[in-house]
């Protein structure tokens, strides 16, 4: 008889509902977060976060446009991958009524992004930053002692790769980032399709590319902490970042920050939920989480990029406020630039080219 009552429990508990996963999984570029923000969240919570990242905009709309990622929450810089992700139908409009700390961004900065993505629906701003050169002046002088620090000739000029190429020279790996900036460099409009101006960027690109050491993106941080690189075409924040690692390892290495004087694209990095998320409730509360001002002052104090949330800046330290290459002055965001998206053609012509200039044929 007891038998029987306890086969009719376990039949009356397997006739139960499961109960719903929590859990929220995330994909974000490398080094991009305060891992105690994710243990926070988990603890707040309950809701188990599984984190991935990825070094490259290709990397990251291969995954979401091909469908099925399994990701809740992504972080697509603004331009061309967010606008582009949102007109593919790749992202979900955010229900704001669940993420009562919107109101805790910039409408300055929302506004900056509102043309990727008119009247803000589809992403609030994660951080954002520019690119342009990390570099190690000692080295740098020891063998290239005229060669300008402020310009992007100090990479573009064969004839100062040629010198750099003693010291290490890491470009970032990615299409996406790389071209509108040379555009930039050459006097034309960094979202040029035309076929001469990207004749111009590969001629560009061709003359320096036998004084790369390296393709790097994310590991090009590396690179200029320990001394390995002495220049490298990269993001701000991540530059920063190798600053403050070198510093902290105590060998002798310093690395700075260059906004060129030419033009510095300025890009911003949004925190959005895929359309076939399986966990959006979490997904809308974990950017929720994000944008609590003590949260994100975290984030910014540990990956050393700016954040668009006002209410966070008395809780991050004052050294990274007070440096522009931060937290960017008006006149400086004023100075730098943004890009569009490209068609498709001209989309697959750049890739082309890419592919051209990494093999160096």
């Amino acid at each position: 008889m007891r038998g029987r009552w306890i086969f009719v429990l376990l039949l009356l508990l397997a006739a139960l509902p499961a109960r719903a996963e929590r859990v929220v999984n995330v994909y974000n570029w490398t080094d991009y977060i305060d891992p105690a923000a994710l243990k926070r969240f988990t603890a707040e919570t309950g809701i188990e976060v599984r984190y991935d990242v990825f070094d490259s905009l290709e990397t990251l709309e291969g995954k979401l446009l091909a469908g099925h990622s399994s990701y809740d929450v992504v972080t697509p810089s603004n331009e061309p991958s967010f606008s582009r992700l949102i007109k593919a139908g790749a992202l979900m409009p955010l229900d704001r009524s669940k993420i009562p700390n919107w109101g805790n961004l910039d409408p300055g900065l929302m506004k900056r992004v509102a043309s990727s993505d008119p009247g803000n629906r589809f992403g609030g701003i994660y951080l954002f930053g520019t690119i342009g050169l990390g570099i190690n002046p000692d080295k740098i002088a020891a063998v290239a002692p005229h060669a300008p620090l402020d310009s992007w000739d100090l990479l573009f000029k064969p004839e100062n790769a040629r010198l750099l190429a003693k010291c290490g020279i890491a470009m970032m790996d990615s299409a996406i980032d790389v071209i509108p900036s040379v555009l930039k460099y050459l006097g034309k409009n960094p979202d040029s399709t035309d076929a001469a101006d990207l004749a111009a960027v590969e001629k560009t690109l061709m003359a320096v590319r036998p004084f790369i050491r390296t393709f790097a993106s994310g590991r090009a941080l590396e690179a200029l902490a320990t001394g390995q690189a002495c220049i490298a075409f990269d993001y701000s924040g991540d530059v920063i970042q190798a600053s403050a690692r070198a510093a902290d390892a105590k060998k002798g290495v310093t690395v700075r920050y260059v906004a060129p004087k030419e033009g510095a694209e300025i890009g911003f990095d949004m925190l959005a939920i895929p359309a076939d998320a399986p966990h959006k409730d979490e997904a809308l509360a974990f950017i929720d989480f994000v944008l609590r001002p003590e949260v994100m002052a975290g984030i910014t104090n540990v990956v050393r990029y700016p954040n668009a949330v006002p209410a966070s800046r008395p809780m991050i330290r004052p050294e990274l406020l007070a440096d522009t290459n931060v937290f960017p002055t008006e006149t400086q965001l004023n100075g730098f630039f943004t890009i569009g998206p490209v068609p498709p053609a001209a989309e697959r012509a750049r890739t082309r080219l890419w592919s051209r200039f990494k093999a160096g044929k």
